[in-house]
């Protein structure tokens, strides 16, 4: 993180961001930071978070760390709204908690599924519908992170697929619902993300990296930066005419759907 801030986009807003402590939502929090917002990070573990307040206080920036799972609501409801009464109404949310493991169908139980479905989308309801109250509008922002998992099918990924459909779904029915006031909904679905969880799961080796590859029109992976600038984007008010819509950011792989990947994998 630059030590001196640029541009400047969010001066004086807050955001909150849900699984803020690590990997994309980190890095899309630290981009905020360097441009003037105020955060709250909310995740389950207390470490991460302080570690990344931590980091993100030491280069100049502003950011609280608040422990609740996005499966409670009580426990996001009562975050959210410390947030808003140490520092103010809140101008911008990024729904980015989410679940994930390879397993195939017949070798996911009921509760795996059922895991990462509460996770993601019913994650995703909680900290929207908690911070609708909180939100300052007109020109409040809500970001969901979704994944091409939403429209491209992928072997091993039942579960992901079911939850980032209806991540998606749910970002175009808020918009439809919350347009009214000026609170804009939108998404964002990332492809294969250079130094995350997912693709370290997803790619353990360099010969399923090099495949991976293969499959992606831009012959490389993306990096958690150009998630965060999109964030930033989206959150601006260079996007203040946009609203439920899903932005994808993978390099033009899911241009070819699933075959392209399972080719790539071999898994076809």
């Amino acid at each position: 993180m630059a030590a001196v801030f640029r541009d400047h986009l969010l001066q004086d807003k807050r955001a909150v961001i849900t699984g803020g402590g690590s990997g994309i939502n980190l890095r899309i929090a630290e981009r905020f930071a360097e441009h003037g917002a105020q955060l709250g990070l909310i995740g389950r573990n207390q470490e991460k978070l302080d570690q990344a307040v931590a980091g993100i206080t030491s280069k100049g920036g502003r950011a609280m760390g608040f422990s609740a799972d996005v499966r409670d609501y009580a426990a996001l409801e009562s975050a959210l709204k410390t947030f808003k009464d140490t520092v103010g109404e809140i101008d911008i949310v990024v729904c980015g908690a989410a679940g994930n493991f390879p397993a195939p169908a017949l070798g996911m139980s009921a509760n795996g599924f059922k895991a990462v479905i509460d996770i993601d989308v019913l994650g995703t309801f909680n900290t929207c519908r908690a911070a609708y109250q909180f939100l300052r509008k007109p020109g409040a922002s809500i970001v969901n992170i979704s994944a091409t998992h939403a429209f491209s099918p992928i072997a091993f990924q039942a579960h992901v697929c079911a939850a980032k459909a209806g991540v998606d779904m749910l970002t175009r029915t808020l918009a439809l619902e919350w347009g009214q006031p000026g609170v804009r909904v939108n998404s964002i679905a990332p492809g294969p993300i250079d130094e995350t969880e997912g693709m370290k799961r997803l790619g353990p080796t360099p010969e399923i990296r090099k495949k991976i590859t293969q499959s992606i029109p831009l012959r490389r992976f993306g990096t958690k930066d150009e998630i965060a600038d999109l964030a930033l984007f989206l959150c601006s008010e260079a996007a203040g005419y946009i609203t439920g819509a899903v932005f994808v950011c993978d390099g033009g792989q899911s241009l070819a759907g699933s075959s392209g990947l399972m080719a790539a994998l071999s898994l076809s």
